[in-house]
């Protein structure tokens, strides 16, 4: 059964940091593609920054390059998402999303995961 479970959330100033994890479990992530997701209030969910397993094949939304990383750590089964210079637009709930691969990277991010974690709060304000 597949797991995924984030933490790292929290309140940030504009311009500050946040780092984001992702812990799975209950399937190989060298088959699958992971990935992180937000949903802002009223808004629909999106798809920011997706990667194979080594972390060589990434794909990201437009208004997250350059300041949004997605690494993974396969010895400890876990994703990361390294925020810097977050902006009040990036206020969401973030989400890991994790599907095996049939596609390219940039159709998980587009279209989503089959699996979801829970989510977790990243609020960013004065």
């Amino acid at each position: 059964q597949v797991q995924l479970v984030e933490s790292g959330g929290g309140l940030v100033q504009p311009g500050g940091s946040l780092r984001l994890s992702c812990v799975t479990s209950g399937f190989t992530l060298d088959t699958y593609v992971i990935g992180w997701f937000r949903q802002a209030p009223g808004k629909e969910r999106e798809g920011v920054a997706c990667s194979n397993s080594n972390a060589d094949n990434t794909y990201y939304q437009d208004s997250v390059k350059g300041r949004f990383t997605i690494s993974i750590d396969k010895a400890k089964n876990s994703v990361y998402l390294q925020m810097n210079n977050l902006r009040p637009e990036d206020t969401a709930v973030y989400y890991c999303g994790a599907a095996q691969r049939r596609f390219g990277i940039a159709y998980y991010c587009t279209y989503g995961m089959d699996n979801w974690g829970s989510g977790t709060l990243v609020h960013v304000s004065a």
